[in-house]
């Protein structure tokens, strides 16, 4: 089966289902695992990779660049059938240094583009100038868009009031069924929201540890023959507007993660709305959590 996709406002499509790279490229023996775990991601039918010059501190790139490689070499895609995206610390995405931390990521990446581009969080470098920077990458065809991370609503509201700010096509933040903050306002501005953590890190971050006693998920992994992280997983991508990229490298994971990516398991409306209703946004706007 196929992935959904969104159409961003640049009219352009994104898959609504990728990869993470948080912690790869960070312990050497442990590379070459996830250099497989991404390639077999693509080979499975994966095409949005997310990664970040943090990441590894440029390690996750190297490992997401020699999956790419050798995903392009054995015949499986080309590079236009990928959509990568990477992002920049707050404090080179300035004139100073975004445009060389842009130029690093793409060795390492072994790519000529980025799909998206997107400020990291939040730092002491006016937007203005990080937005003016975003837009002369995009004419010098090193990115094709750009887009932001844990921006809450006061963030999205300064960008969205400088000049190209509205060009912003995509904003990263924590989204899991036990962290459904950016539901109160974030949603409002229309912009698709990028969830990463939605297994909650395997429920590393979750408060309420009782949500893996649920009857109602444990109900759900029965009647849909799936794990609760799959339904975990299958509620976040049900939401409109959402894009979701769990991270894994445990080959069975991966598949299991694709199974509801490429919708193999699908919950039913009204199934979601149980989960809606179990697990609420909340009523009252509280700041979105940020890991």
């Amino acid at each position: 089966m196929g992935l959904q996709t969104i159409q961003l406002k640049d009219g352009s499509l994104i898959p609504k289902g990728g990869v993470g790279t948080w912690e790869m490229g960070e312990m050497e023996d442990e590379k070459d695992l996830e250099v497989e775990s991404i390639y077999k991601s693509i080979e499975l039918g994966i095409r949005l990779l997310d990664t970040a010059e943090m990441y590894g501190e440029g390690g996750a790139e190297k490992v997401v660049g020699k999956a790419i490689n050798k995903a392009i070499s054995n015949g499986i895609v080309k590079r236009e059938d990928l959509y990568i995206v990477s992002k920049v610390y707050p404090f080179n995405a300035g004139k100073r240094n975004i445009f060389r931390s842009c130029e690093n990521s793409l060795k390492r990446l072994g790519v000529d583009y980025l799909d998206l581009y997107l400020l990291h969080w939040r730092g002491s470098i006016p937007l203005r100038e990080t937005v003016y920077c975003m837009e002369k990458l995009v004419k010098e065809k090193k990115i094709k868009r750009w887009g932001v991370s844990n921006f809450d609503v006061e963030d999205m509201e300064e960008l969205l009031s400088i000049p190209n700010g509205e060009n912003c096509v995509v904003n990263q933040v924590l989204y899991h069924i036990a962290s459904r903050e950016a539901d109160t306002e974030l949603v409002k501005f229309g912009i698709p929201l990028m969830a990463y953590s939605p297994l909650a890190r395997a429920g590393t971050i979750v408060r309420d540890r009782s949500i893996f006693k649920n009857e109602l998920i444990l109900e759900l992994a029965e009647k849909y023959n799936c794990t609760i992280y799959q339904i975990m997983l299958a509620f976040v991508h049900s939401q409109p507007n959402y894009i979701t990229i769990p991270k894994s490298t445990q080959i069975k994971h991966l598949c299991d993660n694709y199974d509801v990516l490429s919708d193999k398991i699908k919950l039913s409306e009204e199934d979601v709305q149980r989960l809606d209703n179990e697990f609420p946004a909340p009523t009252i706007r509280r700041p979105i959590n940020m890991i």
